[in-house]
């Protein structure tokens, strides 16, 4: 219907399939650029997966703002893309079925801000110390096992990939879409 493409040529998986049925169906441009998608409001999918006891968790991190290494030495973390990404977020969250992707169930649409003090502090420091890192070590030493909710890493195909993004811990995650159990 919205001639989205999910398999590409040679059986690669077109992860961002969803939010981009998702934003053709709301009159979006499929856009991955560093600004929010829409004005001042960014829309994220997040894929969740049933547990072998049942439970419904999240299935993995979700990518936020690829880290230009020059631009976040250069940029504090208020006039960052992290920040204007995270500022005002619309996040889908669905039910991942299997990797065949017959079908994609939504399950909620909840919003998320950065007007808790608390995660606003950390969600900084996370960035601080990702901008610190590259100014005395080197864009090269950024690693996934860095910040407590936002993490810098690889993003691209296979392991020799040297891009690096920001990506929303699992932990992070379900502050927002299971707030009952955080």
């Amino acid at each position: 219907m919205y001639d989205v493409t999910v398999f590409k040529e040679g059986g690669g998986k077109n992860k961002g399939w969803v939010g981009q049925v998702i934003e053709k169906h709301l009159g979006l441009p499929i856009n991955s650029l560093q600004r929010p998608n829409a004005g001042s409001w960014e829309l994220k999918m997040c894929s969740l997966k049933y547990l072998m006891n049942g439970k419904l968790t999240i299935k993995e991190t979700m990518a936020i703002t690829m880290i230009k290494p020059d631009d976040v030495l250069e940029t504090d973390f208020k006039s960052s893309h992290l920040y204007a990404k995270l500022r005002r977020m619309v996040v889908a969250s669905r039910i991942w079925e299997s990797k065949q992707e017959e079908r994609s169930i939504l399950y909620s649409v909840t919003t998320f801000d950065l007007d808790d003090p608390e995660v606003y502090n950390q969600v900084k420091s996370d960035y601080d110390l990702v901008r610190e890192t590259i100014r005395t070590t080197g864009f090269s030493a950024l690693t996934g096992k860095m910040g407590v909710y936002i993490q810098p890493r690889t993003k691209g195909t296979g392991h020799g990939s040297t891009s690096r993004a920001f990506y929303a811990r699992t932990s992070f995650l379900k502050k927002f879409i299971f707030p009952e159990f955080s």
